[in-house]
């Protein structure tokens, strides 16, 4: 991660020091692991011979009978994303869903539904779908069924996947599917285009020819457009950095896009944060943090995962923000600060960091 990134500077650094409390103090010296009486004994075991030879064999034969006495299974992976824009495939718009409902089903000899399981996607979007014994899934297939509000509508038949096998070993299989899509119910402002296209009729369907038209009415001229709403959606595809007191201001609360001010921390983030910062902190109170090590690191990154919402062409992308989060609180104080530093820079569009100024405007 270190070697990837820009140089930090040195007054961004002593600020986040000054503000966190956080030296050279968390470095600890290393152990003497060498001088302990365990490691005197193995020593003085080493002249004596050793029965490996005649021993192995054995653990071997043991090895292979607990394995082979372990109830068999099968695993099914895959993620699913929220299709923002309803186009039918994953682009720079679509996010990891939590909470939606994935069925994985399969079909017997006679064509009825044989197997059927389902599962939940965690905070990453990921799923897992279990059979006990091993049962052939080769003619399976994983499809959306449910989800959250706001993208919560499977995409039709259409857009079932089907499994492909991982790997098969001792009776244990797993198998991997491609990207599932659920869809919100409009397409989002900011999409480009709508590509809700009609189905081209298929083999056999009688198309029925229709008289034409008559000729369309010249229209009224569009109403001039309502101030205090949401922001244009041009701005997605520029970029922009805004800090933290920015975000937490009401006159730029229409900015907020995915997520809201109270949304939860944990939702946002994942279990690691949740052990952390509990699961009823909102990411207004995240904002607010200082004085703290981990509550400033909270505060940058939620910053950061505003900016990613935000702006398309933001330095760090929202799943490198999640990511970097959680390294930083399962590493060292001094890997936390780091990353707090890093995001700090980011959110306040330094050169070495995208170069890019804030576009917000007030939303009323």
């Amino acid at each position: 991660l270190t070697g990837s990134q820009p140089p930090l500077s040195t007054s961004n650094h002593s600020i986040l020091q000054a503000e966190t409390g956080c030296s050279q103090q968390y470095r600890t010296p290393p152990g003497s692991p060498c001088s302990s009486p365990l490691v005197a004994r193995m020593g003085s075991s080493i002249r004596r011979p050793l029965a490996m030879p005649a021993a192995l064999p054995l653990l071997l034969l043991l090895l292979c009978a607990a394995i082979g006495g372990a109830a068999a299974n099968a695993m099914v992976t895959g993620a699913v994303f929220c299709d923002q824009c309803r186009d039918g495939q994953r682009s720079l718009f679509d996010y990891p869903l939590y909470g939606a409902k994935v069925a994985v089903a399969c079909a017997g000899s006679d064509g009825q539904v044989a197997l059927y399981e389902e599962g939940t996607t965690n905070w990453f979007g990921t799923y897992g779908v279990r059979f006990e014994g091993s049962p052939d899934l080769s003619g399976c297939f994983a499809q959306v069924v449910g989800g959250p509000e706001g993208c919560g509508a499977g995409a039709g038949p259409a857009t079932a996947r089907g499994l492909n096998l991982l790997f098969r070993l001792f009776g244990m299989e797993l198998y991997t599917v491609d990207a599932l899509l659920a869809l919100p119910p409009q397409p989002m402002p900011f999409c480009p285009t709508s590509s809700s296209l009609p189905a081209p009729p298929g083999p056999g369907t009688v198309v029925v020819g229709h008289p034409p038209s008559p000729p369309a009415l010249p229209l009224p001229p569009p109403p001039p457009p309502v101030e205090g709403t949401r922001p244009p959606s041009l701005p997605f595809l520029q970029a922009s950095a805004c800090p933290h007191q920015k975000w937490a201001t009401l006159e730029y609360r229409c900015y907020w896009k995915v997520v809201g001010p109270d949304s939860k921390v944990a939702v946002a983030f994942g279990p690691v944060a949740a052990g952390r910062y509990g699961t009823e902190m909102t990411l207004m109170e995240g904002l607010h943090g200082r004085g703290d090590l981990y509550r400033t690191l909270l505060r940058e990154a939620t910053t950061a995962l505003l900016n990613s919402y935000n702006s398309l062409l933001f330095f760090y992308p929202t799943l490198s923000v999640i990511d970097h989060m959680n390294w930083a609180l399962l590493g060292s104080p001094q890997q936390a600060l780091m990353v707090a530093l890093r995001f700090r820079r980011a959110n306040s569009g330094a050169a070495a960091y995208g170069d890019a100024r804030c576009n917000f405007s007030p939303c009323n």
